[in-house]
């Protein structure tokens, strides 16, 4: 698996899905948290150094 816990730290791997798109999991914790579904729309959007995920609104 690609996850390893570091105190309270998630540390993840990017995989390559495909010929243009990286993967990236998310811990089950976060998204029960959030209440997301499987293959529920998200936004992406890159701020700075960061991105942020947030739901999609139509």
């Amino acid at each position: 698996m690609s996850t390893r816990k570091t105190g309270k730290r998630n540390i993840r791997k990017l995989t390559k899905l495909g010929g243009h798109s990286i993967g990236l999991t998310i811990p089950i914790s976060i998204v029960r948290k959030l209440k997301w579904r499987n293959k529920q729309k998200v936004t992406v959007k890159q701020v700075g150094k960061r991105v942020i995920i947030e739901d999609w609104e139509k």
